[in-house]
């Protein structure tokens, strides 16, 4: 991995925007499945069940939703009593419609300790790589797993 590589901003926010747009434009409701017992989640503790909270962001539901690269935030209400909510995106576990359950479970970000002296995550190993087109697949015969291929 390059140095410029290893300077990208999380991919979680820009997944969690274009799913929310995509169930939207759907006419479906959008539903954050949220960690609350991460650091810097503020909902109301009665919403929160085993550590967990569903959100509905809905445009109906919400008021001033932002999704930036940092949080998620809104103002709803909760048993008819408006509040404040504030979700770091490292928090937001999925994001899915209410309707049809069909979103995405968020993948975690791969930090990158670009301090650290013989770092291995950068290099990829043959088992990292697609085969080749020619390879036969170890252990002789049989089915090779799936992989993508850049085809130019």
């Amino acid at each position: 991995m390059t140095d410029a590589s290893s300077r990208m901003t999380s991919h979680r926010p820009y997944l969690l925007r274009a799913l929310n747009e995509w169930i939207a434009d759907n006419g479906m409701t959008p539903h954050l499945l949220v960690d609350a017992t991460m650091a810097g989640v503020q909902v109301p503790a009665s919403a929160v069940k085993e550590g967990k909270v569903v959100l509905n962001i809905a445009e109906r539901a919400v008021v001033r939703l932002m999704i930036d690269n940092d949080a998620v935030s809104f103002t709803a209400r909760f048993g008819g009593v408006s509040h404040a909510v504030h979700v770091p995106i490292s928090a937001v576990l999925a994001i899915y419609s209410r309707e049809t359950g069909q979103g995405m479970a968020l993948p975690d970000d791969v930090p990158h300790d670009t301090d650290a002296a013989g770092d291995d995550d950068d290099v990829v190993t043959s088992q990292d790589a697609p085969p080749d087109d020619d390879t036969p697949p170890p252990g002789g015969g049989g089915k090779r797993p799936p992989f993508l291929r850049v085809v130019k």
